[in-house]
């Protein structure tokens, strides 16, 4: 209903006179609206144009009247509604003096804080929430410092922990809580990208102000632990947050002016590690006149309090630390280096102090690769400046979270849909095939050397009965061949997929590079102890090129290393001993630049039996000339240049090989290994120990006859070894039958390689040679020896191999004669090569194969231009038109 305006009268001439007030007051007041009047009654005068409502706006339907449960039903859905769209409504303050700003600002105190100890809702709380981002100007420190926004930051904290539930509705926080006191430990973690989704003002006011927000969420903390266990301050006075998953990863060499006192998180491996010593937290002194105690003073990183005179004599000192009433904490310090596979060409690695304080001390050890959340802080250096002449500031990282990242970690961070491709994969019965095959997928053939890096790669299962007799389960292998053979690249290529490598070369490489050397340290002064690169390749593999190239007495230091898998230090009086329970792969050359078949391996090498003995596979490289495989290869590698190419990115490119068909993916073959060597621990059940004993015995006698390789109770142990890797392949629990005889063949194979020519084809080609042969062979070797040959070697040697490459090798090596005889007979340029049938069928019926029409059909045979004819039962392969001499 509308009123009519009101009439307003003129003011009386003398207001001084009637209200007594002088001309001040009155400039004070100044000129307003009479009310009051003769007629204000006029005012209630009936209107009846007026005195009605607009029947369209009118409502005059009958409504039942709410419950107060309804009504505020009604009220939280409309409040939840207006929050979806972004309007905020509180008519609570619409009216209000500037006098109750004061009240106003108390009551949104009192509502946050029963917000956050639960007694009214949250939304209730959110609505009465200021913008915390607007921070009036101020800098995010000196605002987060503020008594108003420090006391919202913690209620927002607060009721962040108390509420927070997980996908499952678990308490999420806690539950940490409460686990950390049941364990007694004191401090829990709070990720990151977490914080941010729910309390994204918080999550941006932390890496900016990380000193004071976290010294509110510590007090936060403490408040809520003793809330729920009251008496938990006798086991810990102080209660830390840990954060973690800090979205950037900076690099030790990129941290700049622009990362101070920022929180920042970065990747390195622990090289050096201080004693635990106790550091000065919150400390009282005693003026030594008077007796007074001063204090409590909270003692920072930078400086050391001290009290300027005493309150109750008015002395300036000298003043005595309080033993008894002053806290300490635990305080380490630990060097941080660049990971080995994160340095640029042409640098030296990078490293950097951290600081480790309260529960994070002995955390880790050198040789550890961590993960550190830290706030990236100044530390004033006399020294520095005393050498540069200007104020220069040593810089280090004060640790809020630190995790050491090993295989366990990256098991946990599979998904299920890993896991199951994982499982799936393990139940493919060429899963040992599809394994070497992806090893180094860009290097041609070498499938005996891929299949022993393979075995090196899952490793075995090391034992310690009763902590007496440590047997390692680590696979040592060594490469040895002609250069141009690809060693380097298959080092290189272990790096990038074993879940830890070290790479180091044999010429950069000292004694205690690759071991560990002491060194005084520049802070306490004190002798430390500085990790090599077997120490920093702990639970992983270590990998050395131009092995033959270090020095006698550097190669004598890793004797201990490879086979007790530690390292023994007594210098200085540091009197310890280091892991290294690391697999050793080392690449060598030859004496003389290239490997002579017609010597053995010892001959051939500049490495002692002692260190032979260590490794347990041994890969001889030999750079044979031969017109097909060299032709393959010569593809192979253009094929490869071709399809990685830069303007060939995301093709495919036909290649003649078929390996991609069997191939793993690299990120599959990686979770796969490391899901294999965290979960998967073979044990040795039900195996022919008679087998590998008699093994053992015909080998020994074999060594002594030939004079070339040593056989020793190792090569024992490495049967076992090899068996237990070749499980962990198949993700099996126990070793069967067909491991025992992958490692016998593995060995072997190791075995026969080291051996001169002559030895290694009558040893390969005895049990597949015709009966003339037989007996001119007999008559050059001993009887008991050809039989033992012919029984024992030949069964494993051919061990899971297809016919098609069995018969394909046969053929190879006759092939190889027939070309070397015609070229000594007819010339240099060689067109065809004819061999009869009837030799190849010879061959082949002493390994049991009487039908050759599947292997002249198969890809092998026909992918190296062999053609059968079949009318005058020969096989003739076409050499290609540019093989010449």
């Amino acid at each position: 209903m509308t009123s009519p305006a009101p009439e307003i009268d003129e003011p009386f001439e003398d207001e001084t006179d009637l209200l007594g007030n002088d001309n001040d007051l009155n400039e004070e007041e100044g000129e307003g609206e009479e009310l009051f009047g003769d007629n204000m009654e006029a005012d209630y005068r009936p209107m009846p144009a007026l005195d009605r409502y607009d029947p369209e706006i009118v409502d005059n339907e009958e409504y039942s009247e709410m419950s107060q449960g309804e009504r505020a039903e009604a009220e939280a859905a409309m409040r939840k509604r207006d929050r979806a769209a972004g309007i905020i409504r509180d008519d609570r303050y619409l009216l209000y003096d500037e006098s109750d700003e004061d009240e106003i600002q108390a009551r949104k105190r009192r509502i946050a804080e029963k917000a956050a100890t639960g007694e009214i809702e949250d939304t209730e709380m959110i609505e009465s929430i200021e913008n915390l981002e607007d921070t009036k100007g101020y800098s995010v420190k000196e605002w987060v410092s503020m008594l108003g926004p420090r006391t919202e930051i913690s209620n927002r904290f607060k009721s962040f922990l108390r509420t927070h539930t997980n996908s499952k509705g678990q308490y999420m926080y806690k539950e940490r809580i409460r686990h950390m006191c049941e364990s007694n430990q004191s401090s829990f973690v709070v990720e990151f990208p977490i914080l941010a989704s729910k309390e994204h003002v918080l999550a941006y006011f932390l890496p900016e102000a990380p000193f004071q927000m976290l010294n509110i969420f510590d007090e936060v903390a403490k408040e809520l632990v003793l809330t729920i266990f009251p008496s938990y301050e006798r086991v810990s006075t102080e209660i830390h947050v840990r954060i973690s998953e800090l979205p950037l990863i900076e690099e030790i060499r990129t941290f700049r002016k622009l990362h101070l006192n920022q929180l920042v998180r970065t990747l390195g491996v622990v090289t050096a590690t201080t004693g635990v010593l106790p550091q000065l937290s919150i400390v009282k002194y005693d003026c030594t006149k008077c007796g007074y105690v001063l204090g409590p003073f909270v003692q920072n990183q930078n400086t050391e309090v001290k009290p300027g005179s005493c309150p109750e004599c008015q002395s300036i000192g000298p003043f005595m630390i309080n033993m008894e009433q002053t806290i300490y904490r635990n305080y380490q310090k630990v060097t941080i280096q660049e990971s080995p596979g994160k340095i640029p060409a042409g640098r030296i690695p990078r490293s950097k102090e951290c600081i480790l304080l309260s529960d994070l001390c002995d955390r880790c050890k050198p040789g550890d690769e961590v993960d550190v959340t830290a706030i990236y802080t100044n530390n004033y250096d006399g020294s520095l400046n005393t050498e540069h002449g200007f104020p220069v500031f040593a810089t280090v990282l004060l640790a809020n979270h630190l995790q050491v990242k090993d295989s366990k970690e990256i098991v946990e961070s599979l998904t299920e849909e890993d896991i199951s491709s994982i499982l799936a994969l393990s139940k493919d019965h060429r899963i040992v095939d599809r394994i070497v095959a992806s090893i180094a997928p860009s290097i041609y053939a070498h499938e005996y050397i891929k299949k022993g890096l393979a075995l090196a790669i899952f490793g075995g299962e090391s034992k310690n009965p009763g902590n007496k007799h440590k047997v390692r389960g680590d696979i040592n292998v060594l490469l040895c061949g002609d250069p141009g053979t690809a060693k380097s690249q298959f080092l290189k290529y272990i790096e990038k997929i074993a879940p830890r490598a070290v790479f180091t070369t044999g010429q950069g490489a000292s004694a205690v590079g690759l071991t560990a050397f002491v060194r005084k340290s520049q802070t306490t002064h004190e002798w430390t102890l500085e990790a090599g690169a077997l120490v920093l390749a702990d639970h992983g593999i270590c990998l050395i090129d131009e092995f033959d190239k270090m020095n006698d007495q550097d190669r004598t230091s890793i004797h201990e290393a490879m086979e007790q898998q530690s390292i023994s230090i007594s210098k200085v009086g540091i009197v310890t001993s280091l892991h290294a329970r690391c697999s050793v792969i080392a690449a060598s050359n030859p004496i003389g630049g290239r490997y002579d078949a017609s010597m053995t391996f010892s001959e051939n090498v500049d490495l002692s039996e002692p260190i032979l003995s260590r490794f347990d596979i041994l890969c001889v490289v030999k750079d044979e000339i031969d017109p097909m495989q060299d032709r393959h290869l010569a593809k192979f590698v253009v094929n490869s240049h071709m399809k990685h190419h830069p303007s060939n990115a995301g093709k495919t490119i036909p290649t003649e090989d078929n390996t991609n068909d069997i191939s793993i993916p690299q990120d599959l073959l990686k979770k796969y290994i490391v899901y294999a060597r965290q979960n998967v621990h073979p044990k040795l059940t039900n195996i022919d120990q008679d087998k590998v004993a008699k093994l053992y015995s015909q080998l020994r006698q074999e060594s002594l006859a030939t004079g070339s390789l040593p056989i020793t109770v190792r090569h024992i142990e490495s049967i076992i070894r090899m068996a237990e890797a070749s499980a962990k392949m198949h993700l099996r629990d126990h070793v069967q039958e067909g491991d025992i005889n992958l490692a016998i063949r593995m060995m072997l194979d190791s075995f026969v390689e080291t051996q001169k020519y002559s030895v290694m084809k009558s040893m390969r080609s005895v049990s597949i040679l015709t009966n003339n042969e037989c007996e001119i062979y007999i008559t050059i070797l001993s009887k008991q020896m050809f039989y033992y040959l012919l029984k024992t070697f030949q069964k494993y040697l051919s061990y899971k191999k297809d016919h098609s490459e069995l018969l394909y090798y046969i053929l190879r090596q006759i092939t190889l004669d027939t070309l070397a005889f015609q070229k000594a007979i007819h010339g240099s340029r060689i067109t065809t090569i004819e061999i009869l049938e009837k030799d190849l069928l010879d061959r082949a019926k002493q390994i049991d194969i009487y039908n050759l029409h599947p292997f002249y059909e198969s890809d092998i045979f026909k992918s190296n231009n062999f053609i059968y004819d079949s009318r005058r039962k020969v096989i003739i392969q076409t050499l290609p038109d540019d093989i010449d001499d």
